[in-house]
């Protein structure tokens, strides 16, 4: 009964994060760059979320605007919610945003050489996290740097604690911003193309970790990436975004066996699979349009296989293909 009780109370929790109508432009002096266009997404709690989508589809744009790091200028959060826990982010004072930031919800960047300080120690970038989120002293502070980097499997941690990012492998680079992101043990992770710099292997390594991570901590990650196979076993859910929008969103499941958009399909049929070693691997044909000159309509139609007249004309909404399942396009049927 107790189990039953259990599992009806984590269905009918509230959301831990929802981010409604979220649209951002960047202003240049060449014009007006609308990157991210209405964007809708919601985080369960201790959920893995992946959003996928091709390189300047907005997927990084999304998750700088919801932890407010948009360079401003030239960039410019134009309309949306995002709604943390019952607070509003993007009505928060950037003293209050401070607060969040690193504490409540971290990111984990792409390039951690490029993340990291190179004129301070891993260890004492680590411990600056305890000072200023828990008031730590300076020794204090860094004792429980080199406990994160045993955490995160550094070998030799104390050593690798007075270590500059330069005399750390990428592998062990990448360790490093995960020690940091994960030091105040956040209700969210952001973690944007994690594996982007990384061979094959220390790829596998890095998202077991954070997986592990993700169980021990009980958090709820966002995990953005280019590549579907990457968040095949571990992501709950799928959101995957195209020119700034989301053309299909649901569950694993939904996305790669009932998967409704073209530009999904495409994506999928750019991925090896083990179970299909000599199966064609079929790329999408031409590029992500640029931002400030979509075409008219939908927003894939010019590189869709199945476009119809009506896509070339009006730009299709999100709609409802099951339960939790949507997406936005004007098929009614799907042809494969």
């Amino acid at each position: 009964m107790s189990d039953n009780i259990e599992i009806i109370s984590s269905q009918t929790q509230a959301p831990i994060l929802e981010v409604s109508d979220l649209s951002v432009s960047f202003h240049l002096l060449e014009g007006v760059i609308p990157a991210v266009a209405g964007v809708d997404l919601v985080l369960n709690q201790g959920e893995v979320l992946g959003v996928v989508g091709e390189s300047g589809c907005g997927k990084s744009v999304t998750a700088r605007a919801v932890m407010r790091i948009i360079p401003t200028p030239p960039g410019c959060i134009d309309s949306g919610r995002v709604m943390f826990e019952g607070r509003e982010l993007l009505k928060l004072s950037e003293a209050e945003m401070e607060g969040v930031r690193g504490d409540k919800i971290s990111m984990i960047f792409q390039e951690p050489m490029t993340s990291l300080n190179p004129a301070f120690t891993v260890g004492n970038q680590i411990a600056e996290v305890f000072r200023f989120h828990r008031g730590m002293g300076r020794r204090e502070a860094f004792e429980r740097a080199v406990e994160e980097l045993k955490r995160v499997e550094i070998p030799d941690p104390a050593k690798r604690a007075r270590n500059y990012p330069h005399q750390l492998s990428g592998g062990m680079r990448q360790r490093a911003m995960i020690a940091i992101a994960l030091a105040c043990r956040p209700r969210i992770l952001i973690a944007d193309e994690p594996t982007t710099a990384l061979d094959v292997t220390i790829q596998a390594q890095i998202l077991n970790l954070i997986g592990q991570l993700q169980s021990d901590i009980g958090m709820s990650v966002i995990l953005i990436t280019h590549n579907l196979g990457v968040v095949a076993t571990m992501a709950d859910r799928l959101v995957i975004i195209y020119a700034g929008r989301v053309v299909e969103q649901g569950s694993v499941d939904d996305i790669f066996v009932h998967h409704h958009h073209p530009y999904t399909h495409g994506l999928l049929r750019s991925v090896p699979r083990l179970d299909r070693p000599t199966e064609e691997l079929v790329e999408i044909k031409g590029i992500v349009p640029r931002l400030d000159d979509l075409p008219a309509g939908c927003v894939f139609s010019t590189r869709c296989e199945f476009v119809m007249d009506q896509c070339r004309q009006l730009e299709p909404g999100l709609k409802e293909i099951d339960v939790d399942h949507s997406s936005r396009c004007w098929l009614e049927k799907t042809p494969w």
